[in-house]
């Protein structure tokens, strides 16, 4: 049986005239780049339009449309044929369908899920688990590593991960890393005569999901796919050719293949039918005459599945890049005991999660491109999707490198009082879109290296803090998961001489002493990162024991805010972006596990990239996974309690731009570890002065950034408010509301334009160490 060919005669191509709605702000203008070669480099605009994009604020409970402005006029349309309104559908997320080099046995992941389970449920407490990491480090050696639980002797190493002396993140089994990492588990799996894969899960089957498919070594050698599966029924989504058709397009690497979305309101057909009319070549060769629909044994039409390709080559209608994919699935009724099985040919897998295993939902998926516009527009002509929030030249930069970024999505509906609804909501799609604008970024080397593609997975949970240090303790332990994005100590704070001065109201002489004291006992480092895990009461004891005599009566007169300022200096400009909201000990995990913190109102944003995933050598270009928790404030200034959206927190430029910069860091810090292996003094000297530049960069940027998010969220709030009092009829409210919306938007304006100045200073400079390194 194969499925059958859903086709639609009745044409799509009702056209209506779209009428657009614009809301203008003092947001601060852009230059207009234009750039031909190399042809990785894509523009905002042509040359000659007039309209010049902006990074754009973000109401503090929704996000609205893009926000634009120009030297004289507001373009919105090219004068082009006005494109008809895109057909009534809805979509969520679904999951994400990735393509590896090696699938083991399903019985070497179960063993080791068997060998997780039991760890997690010795586990009171992950704090405890942190504390006493090497006590179950012992644990798992003696009794999990190696050992076979159904013979009860040693196994072959591919189903036991022992700690390794030294992680590396380069030629990991994936399934492997997730199991262990995130504490996912497999929850279905598909073997065909040319392909093997696995539905892995979190601990909510509504939650992520990844379908992971790998060729077998028969296909591997080139035998042509005909009916690819040992059933009788062929699924065109475990295909031989689709696998082959990706690592083609991607220059034979892995990769995330695959984004999909289940159709929830509205019809695929459609859908179809407006990728025929206004981008049949985007449609795949099986999807070509309809979409494909399963049936059920009885006849029934249980699952309907469409598949188109992403992105054009270039400009949007020119040739298709057939290699990333979309795929929309729509389920018919219910199929019983199948229903937590996102695609047909996928078999049920009983699975098991231990306490520590945490659910996880997905946020938003990132592609790099070469034409972010012709992405963004075939998708707002084909979904309606629209353009949330744009990160534009001039913003987003580290040193040379530049890059243009695009959140697009579709308008959820959802608002409650319920944070876990909050949380477990797919139905907001959000889409964020990078282009290169030089070749300096790491956007021009993954399209340079893979093709355009999918550059990272973001996904949703309750407590990142304790997501992170879950994953790092199991890392740590069974030697296998994730290693994150190392973030410099500075983001969060360092002790320094001023801080002491401010903050312990101390002389210039005392604060020296001081923090001469503290690097002489090991709690500082000499960039004044103190240690994370220092007590009041040891920091008492090496400051009364070792402190200069001369700082002595200073530092007795107000002893204790010494110590708080020292302690505090941990976190120090989290806490003056955050003050009293969270607990010594929160700001401490936050630093300890180097995730992210970005502010939007009173809605909080906490973020974390892992290294590489799918990466066989150390240096490629490749995909990593994001880890984000959203915390919506419940009350508003006048009152409590308020509706919660989906996407509250936003997509904060703080962490964007400390994410752009902590990856240009860690290339430099690449280059210095090869320098260093190689005993290349010069290299070595060269590669860590681009570190200092990048991390200098980081910390110049952080005040600057905590301008923009305070003149954001006063711009925010004053609109609201203004609204609010018009639609009470309210006019001299209004007008104070409007003075003050303009006066925190006049704010923004001035720091975008210091945040501007300050990075064409780091482009200057890291273009005058590159050209005297090639000297």
């Amino acid at each position: 049986m194969t499925p059958s060919i859903a086709t639609n005669s009745k044409s799509s191509c009702r056209y209506h005239l779209i009428i657009f709605s614009w809301l203008l702000s003092n947001s601060f203008l852009t230059h207009a780049f234009h750039v031909v070669t190399p042809s990785l480099l894509h523009s905002s605009r042509s040359s000659n339009s007039k309209l010049r994009v902006s990074y754009t604020s973000i109401s503090t409970r929704r996000l609205h449309s893009t926000i634009v402005s120009s030297d004289e006029t507001l373009s919105v349309q090219d004068e082009q044929t006005p494109t008809p309104p895109p057909p009534h559908v809805q979509v969520s997320f679904s999951h994400v369908h990735v393509y590896t080099d090696h699938i083991d046995d399903i019985s070497v992941y179960k063993r080791l899920e068997d060998n997780l389970n039991s760890l997690g449920e010795r586990v009171d407490d992950l704090k405890d688990m942190r504390k006493n990491i090497d006590e179950y480090k012992q644990v798992w050696e003696k009794e999990y590593c190696g050992l076979d639980s159904e013979e009860n002797t040693i196994a072959p190493a591919s189903s036991a991960v022992a700690p390794p002396v030294g992680f590396v993140s380069q030629g990991r089994d994936f399934i492997k890393q997730l199991l262990a990492g995130l504490g996912f588990r497999i929850t279905g799996y598909s073997d065909t005569e040319q392909t093997k894969s696995v539905l892995v899960t979190t601990k909510d089957p509504h939650g992520v999901q990844f379908v992971i498919s790998s060729l077998k070594e028969i296909a591997e050698e080139g035998e042509e796919s005909g009916n690819d599966n040992k059933s009788d029924t062929w699924y065109s989504h475990f295909d031989s050719r689709q696998l082959k058709q990706f690592y083609s397009e991607h220059h034979n690497r892995q990769g995330i293949a695959i984004l999909a979305f289940q159709i929830t309101q509205g019809d695929i057909e459609s859908l179809y039918e407006r990728y025929r009319d206004l981008h049949p070549k985007l449609l795949t060769e099986d999807c070509q005459d309809g979409v494909l629909t399963y049936n059920s044994d009885d006849g029934r039409v249980t699952c309907k599945i469409l598949e188109v390709y992403s992105y054009y080559k270039n400009e949007k209608d020119g040739q298709v890049d057939k290699g990333t994919k979309l795929r929309f699935v729509q389920k018919m009724g219910s199929s019983s005991l199948d229903d937590n099985l996102i695609l047909p040919g996928l078999t049920p897998v009983e699975a098991t999660f231990d306490k520590t295993c945490m659910n996880a939902y997905c946020d938003h998926w990132v592609s790099n491109v070469i034409s972010r516009t012709g992405f963004l527009e075939t998708l707002e002509e084909t979904l309606g999707f629209t353009t949330k929030v744009d990160f534009n030249a001039g913003v987003v930069a580290a040193g040379e490198a530049q890059i243009e970024s695009t959140v697009t999505g579709n308008d959820s509906s959802l608002e409650t009082y319920d944070m876990e609804k909050v949380l477990k909501d797919q139905s907001q799609v959000y889409l964020p879109i990078n282009n290169a604008l030089n070749e300096f970024s790491h956007v021009y080397g993954f399209l340079e290296e893979l093709g355009q593609g999918v550059q990272h997975i973001a996904s949703r949970v309750d407590d990142l803090p304790a997501f992170v240090q879950r994953g790092n303790d199991f890392r740590e332990i069974t030697g296998e998961g994730f290693t994150f994005l190392k973030i410099p100590r500075s983001y969060y704070g360092v002790l320094t001489k001023g801080l002491l001065q401010q903050s312990a109201r101390v002389t210039e002489e005392t604060a020296t002493s001081i923090m001469e004291c503290c690097e002489m006992n090991g709690i500082m480092s000499m960039e004044g990162a103190v240690d994370l895990d220092l007590k009041s009461s040891d920091l008492l004891n090496f400051l009364n024991k070792s402190l200069d005599k001369s700082a002595k009566d200073e530092y007795e007169a107000d002893k204790n805010a010494v110590v708080e300022t020292i302690l505090r200096s941990r976190y120090i400009n989290m806490f003056n972006l955050l003050g009293d909201i969270l607990t010594e000990e929160t700001y401490l995990s936050i630093v300890r596990n180097q995730i992210l913190v970005d502010v939007q109102g009173s809605d909080l944003l906490f973020q974390i990239f892992t290294c590489n995933i799918l990466q066989r050598n150390a240096g490629d270009e490749a995909p990593f996974l994001e880890f984000i928790q959203r915390v919506c404030s419940r009350c508003t200034d006048d009152g409590c309690p308020i509706g919660m959206k989906a996407g509250c927190g936003g997509f904060g430029i703080r962490n964007f731009l400390t994410l752009f910069l902590s990856i240009e860091i860690g290339k430099a810090m690449l280059e210095v570890s090869h320098a260093r292996a190689s005993d290349d003094e010069m290299a070595m000297i060269f590669s860590q002065k681009k570190v200092d530049a990048f991390t200098d960069q980081l910390n110049e940027s952080n005040p600057i950034l905590t301008a923009i998010s305070d003149a954001m969220t006063e711009e925010g709030k004053a609109l609201e408010r203004m609204h609010d009092a018009l639609s009470k009829g309210d006019q001299v409210a209004a007008a104070e509301y409007e003075t003050q919306m303009k006066a925190a938007s006049k704010a923004k304006h001035e720091s975008n334009l210091q945040l501007m100045e300050l990075n064409a200073k780091y482009n200057e400079m890291m273009k005058s160490l590159r050209l005297s390194g090639a000297a």
